[in-house]
């Protein structure tokens, strides 16, 4: 089986619909215009819908006509990303400082033309519960979701999500069982010395050079202390310090994530980085605070849904373009938490494009969105039926 025909029915609605997501991109637990748009379009389909979950998230819920039966959720995420869009598309993001660039947008659209294929076909046993998530760029927002009583108001047997893969061929799909993607934590490092004026060095404990050490230094935890058959990573993504040419500044600020697969490894990055702090502060005469946060646990997909999930892509793009070997992430994804809760798995679509994620120039490829769509629809279709 192809994507759906259904789907390919409305396909031009489902691009219309990303399209215009795309151009008014709204930030994590900022999604006023796009919850709006999800909780419009499930009504007008006939699906309950609640509102206010973590905030901006919604929830449809769809009984199907062939009595009482299992629950299952799909879940898709809505936030985009503090970014300038560069890549002069007609329907690029309105608003400086914010663009899809992760195909968030084209998630919420999959699971949109998902839930109405399913309204228009719901004789099946059960209910499908339609999740969609805000706030899943590092700000909590399946934790958000979960602490509002997400699966205590909306029970499932099992909950599937998806993401679009640049990194695959168009029409792949990935999806395996185990480990998947990394846990995380975001750090803030912040440095106080002295400032002084840029001529006068010796007078002043220089922040900025404490900063530059302290950034190689950290570089070596990874190298030296995590052992090398474990995966981990640690990245410096922010640098702020100074004012002005002449001036040594007072304070400086560094800030970025590790990322793991082992909790006993994070832990030892997480202490490592204490210490080699506290050292640089005696050793410069400064003061360090470290703050470390957990913000992703490791998503582990579930054998046995992992496994559905794999023979549904197979009835949709094929055996030759499913790929079910286990090829870790470092990439981390909030689903995670819902994982933890509920069995489940989560899956990649590949797609045509050659610029990753994260990146101001990044396109997603309209063409995936039916057979994303008719993963999720199936994904349902064959679990409440089973």
């Amino acid at each position: 089986m192809p994507t759906l025909p259904q789907i390919e029915a409305f396909k031009d609605e489902l691009v219309a619909i990303r399209r215009d997501l795309h151009a008014h991109p709204e930030l994590g637990f900022e999604e006023i215009r796009t919850s709006g748009i999800v909780a419009e379009k499930l009504a007008s389909w006939g699906i309950e819908v609640h509102r206010g979950l973590g905030r901006t998230g919604v929830v449809g819920v769809l009984h199907g006509t062939g009595g009482p039966g299992r629950r299952i959720g799909l879940r898709a995420d809505m936030d985009a990303l503090p970014l300038d869009e560069i890549t002069n598309l007609a329907f690029s993001s309105k608003h400086p400082g914010r663009m899809h660039a992760c195909g968030h947008d084209g998630h919420t659209t999959m699971l949109l033309g998902a839930a109405r294929y399913l309204a228009e076909n719901r004789d099946f046993p059960g209910t499908a519960i339609f999740i969609f998530q805000p706030a899943e760029e590092g700000l909590g927002g399946a934790r958000a979701m979960i602490a509002d009583g997400l699966f205590e108001r909306f029970p499932c047997d099992e909950v599937y999500g998806l993401h679009n893969a640049p990194n695959l061929d168009h029409g792949q799909i990935s999806v395996f069982p185990g480990p998947a993607m990394a846990g995380a934590d975001f750090f803030d490092i912040r440095i106080t010395g002295r400032g002084t004026h840029g001529a006068m060095p010796h007078l002043g404990r220089d922040p900025v050079m404490v900063a530059v050490a302290l950034a190689s230094a950290l570089q070596t935890i990874v190298s030296r202390n995590a052992d090398p058959r474990e995966a981990a990573v640690l990245s410096i993504t922010q640098i702020h310090a100074g004012t002005a040419y002449n001036i040594i500044p007072e304070e400086a600020h560094l800030a970025g994530t590790i990322r793991t697969f082992s909790p006993e490894i994070a832990q030892l990055m997480r202490d490592r980085m204490r210490e080699i702090a506290a050292g640089m502060a005696m050793s410069f005469g400064c003061e360090i605070a470290v703050e470390i946060r957990d913000i992703f646990n490791v998503l582990v997909n579930h054998p046995e849904p992992t496994a559905h999930a794999a023979d549904v892509a197979r009835e949709i793009v094929g055996d030759a373009n499913v790929l079910t070997e286990p090829k870790q992430i470092m990439g981390s994804e909030d689903f995670a938490d819902m994982l933890l809760k509920v069995p489940g798995a989560y899956c990649w679509v590949g797609h045509a494009g050659s610029v990753p994620v994260h990146n101001p120039a990044y396109v997603l490829d309209d063409g995936i969105l039916p057979i994303g769509a008719s993963l999720l629809a199936r994904i349902a279709e064959t679990r409440l039926a089973a």
